[in-house]
């Protein structure tokens, strides 16, 4: 079998079957949160979790085919130590030699159109106690530039509010912000499809970094090149955004340019709750889906770090590769969320490229707060933090010396090693404390002292500082 298992969650439910590597649940489970609850106990685990029996529901719901990048590889038919190179191999072909997607005349997703639209009967899971509701966690927006009609592609959370409203957050960064700003300086709404139980290459392609992906290109071409042929989609019945021909859930929706919605918390990949607060208000027009749907949902965390952060590796080692001699790999740490945090090797032969690797790590992924550089002779080479309101990314020599809220648990070993060596330097820095600028090391480390003891550096203090955008 080669890879069209991945364009289909059916195909890939009987692939994950045929290899051993899924739990089917028998037994009713709820909704709000015992879904969750009793998926969490499987988490990182090598099988995914078929629910089977949904209180108040036909369709099963599939979780975990991300939480595992041995699953994972499994489903691609690679390694799991190759999946960074293998995500940039595609990436890098796409920006050479694009497949654009073909749209056909019909699919499956339009097997059955709902006469009323009623969000509340699908099975969308409650994940964690202090949700704000039910959340489509795993569902691809497909849009299109109101200027170019280019199209673009992307995953963001979305809050069910009622029957035909939700609510979304989106990530500060993404084309769906630039689209939806432009479609209000037309006076218009954004018309969107929202795309739910598709496969990892379209969620691959959906959680590119602007940086390797630009708005002026189609990004579903990248899940042509995971599938091995040119993706897929049918039309909409309600504007020109396309639907996935073989998801099974097809929503027709509306981006209100003029109203927003409170929406939140929600659970994110920090283990940390995303408060409450006036975010971007949908309007579901039109629903369609499979005869015999299967909901795909995803559990903050782990999944996060084996789809988005998967891209960010291989977008940072794709950049690295070009620009910083020697680079071998990068691996985004479990102590970073897999999100935060990037461990970067390198086999350095002259001085100054771990420090140039650190640098071009900041660039190409941005979320990124950590970078450690390491060889396959020693370990730790050198360590950066972006800091200050500038978002620049500062180093100075001396000791590894985490804050608390991104301090790698996976790696402590690391902790002392490079200074142990002759040859070699370490570089570390700490988040620059407000008004904390200038001053000498001695200062500067009394300072992030009364800081650090005064909370500065809890979760709070840097939840509350990204709202703030100082981070």
């Amino acid at each position: 079998m080669g890879l069209e298992h991945l364009k289909d969650i059916s195909a890939i439910i009987d692939d994950l079957d045929a290899m051993g590597r899924l739990i089917r649940v028998k037994t009713e489970v709820d909704l709000n949160l015992d879904l969750a609850g009793i998926a969490a106990e499987f988490e990182r685990g090598p099988r995914a979790v078929l629910f089977e029996n949904v209180k108040g529901q036909k369709a099963p719901v599939l979780i975990g085919s991300y939480w595992s990048r041995e699953l994972l590889g499994a489903l691609m038919r690679a390694p799991e130590r190759d999946l960074p190179a293998l995500v940039s191999k595609h990436i890098k072909k796409w920006q050479i030699d694009p497949v654009d997607p073909v749209v056909l005349e019909d699919g499956t997703v339009r097997e059955v159109t709902e006469k009323k639209v009623d969000v509340t009967k699908l099975p969308i899971p409650i994940h964690a106690t202090k949700d704000g509701g039910a959340y489509f966690d795993a569902a691809m927006v497909i849009t299109k530039d109101p200027d170019t009609g280019v199209r673009n592609a992307s995953i963001q959370r979305f809050q069910v509010i009622d029957k035909d409203t939700l609510a979304v957050n989106i990530d500060s960064g993404r084309h769906l912000e630039l689209y939806l700003e432009k479609a209000r300086k037309k006076g218009k709404h954004l018309p969107f499809t929202l795309n739910v139980g598709i496969g990892p290459g379209f969620h691959f392609a959906s959680s590119a970094p602007a940086e390797a992906a630009p708005p002026e290109k189609d990004e579903l071409g990248i899940a042509s090149e995971f599938h091995g042929e040119a993706v897929e989609l049918v039309a909409s019945d309600l504007s020109e955004s396309e639907m996935v021909a073989h998801a099974m859930y097809g929503l027709e929706c509306e981006l209100l340019s003029d109203q927003v919605h409170m929406e939140g918390p929600f659970a994110e990949v920090t283990g940390c709750y995303a408060g409450h607060a006036a975010r971007g208000m949908v309007k579901v027009k039109r629903i369609h889906r499979r005869k015999n749907p299967v909901m795909h949902t995803i559990l903050p965390g782990t999944e996060v770090h084996n789809s988005v952060g998967l891209l960010g590796e291989a977008n940072v080692l794709n950049l690295l590769q070009l620009q910083v001699p020697g680079v071998k790999d990068v691996f985004f740490t479990h102590g970073g969320c897999g999100f935060y945090g990037a461990v970067v090797q390198i086999a350095q032969s002259r001085a100054g490229w771990a420090k140039q690797a650190i640098l071009a790590a900041f660039v190409a992924f941005p979320p990124l707060k950590t970078v450690t550089v390491v060889d396959d002779r020693e370990y730790l080479r050198s360590d950066g933090c972006r800091m200050g309101d500038d978002h620049a990314a500062r180093l100075r020599q001396g000791g590894h010396d985490f804050p608390r809220y991104i301090r790698p648990r996976a790696e402590p070993q690391l902790s002392g090693l490079s200074r142990q060596q002759g040859r070699l330097r370490c570089y570390t820095a700490l988040p620059a404390p407000p008004g904390v600028r200038t001053g000498s090391n001695k200062e500067n480390v009394a300072r992030r002292a009364r800081y650090r003891d005064a909370g500065h550096y809890s979760a709070e203090g840097l939840m509350a500082r990204n709202a703030n955008g100082d981070t």
